[in-house]
C-alpha cells in the first residue's frame, strides 16, 4: 500500500511531467497547400463575385434589374460565399502566407468586410449587402494597391 507522502511525489511527478509535455506542444502544424495566388483564384474572388453579383441593380434596355436574391435558397448561397471570404482572411494571415502587419491588416479588413456581408444576407437585407459590397471591395482594392503591383513586378 502507498503512503500518503509518496502518493503525493507520484501524483506531482506525473503532473510536472504532462506540464513538460505541453510546453513542448508547438500548437497545430499548417499545411499550405495553395499559394496566395491560387487562393484568391479558386476561394477570394469567385465568393467576392458571388456577393457583387448579388447587390445593387443594372440597367439595360430593357430597365433596371435588380440584382438582390429573391429566395431563401439564393441568401443563403450569398451567405456561404460570404463565410469564405471571411475566412479567407484568416488563411492569408497563415504562416507561410502572411507577408507582414499590413497583409494582415488588410486581411482583417477582408475579414470584417465579410462578417458585414455575411450579416446582411442572413437578414435578406439588399441594403446592407450592398453596403458590404463596398466594403469587400475597398478592402481588395486597398491590397492590391500595395501588393498587386509589387507581384506583377516580378
Amino acid at each position: 500500500m502507498y503512503s500518503i507522502p509518496r502518493l503525493l511525489i507520484s501524483c506531482a511527478l506525473v503532473f510536472l511531467g504532462s506540464c513538460a509535455q505541453q510546453q513542448h506542444d508547438t500548437g497545430p502544424q499548417y499545411q499550405v497547400v495553395t499559394d496566395v495566388h491560387h487562393t484568391m483564384e479558386l476561394l477570394i474572388d469567385p465568393a467576392a463575385d458571388i456577393i457583387w453579383r448579388s447587390a445593387g441593380s443594372i440597367i439595360t434596355e430593357a430597365g433596371e434589374q435588380d440584382l438582390a436574391p429573391t429566395t431563401p435558397e439564393a441568401w443563403g448561397n450569398v451567405e456561404s460565399a460570404a463565410a469564405i471570404l471571411t475566412e479567407s482572411g484568416n488563411l492569408l494571415m497563415m504562416p507561410g502566407r502572411s507577408l507582414g502587419q499590413d497583409w494582415n491588416e488588410f486581411s482583417r479588413d477582408m475579414i470584417g468586410a465579410g462578417i458585414l456581408a455575411m450579416a446582411a444576407a442572413e437578414q435578406q437585407d439588399a441594403t446592407a449587402l450592398f453596403d458590404a459590397g463596398g466594403h469587400i471591395y475597398q478592402a481588395c482594392l486597398a491590397c492590391h494597391n500595395q501588393y498587386l503591383l509589387e507581384d506583377s513586378a516580378q
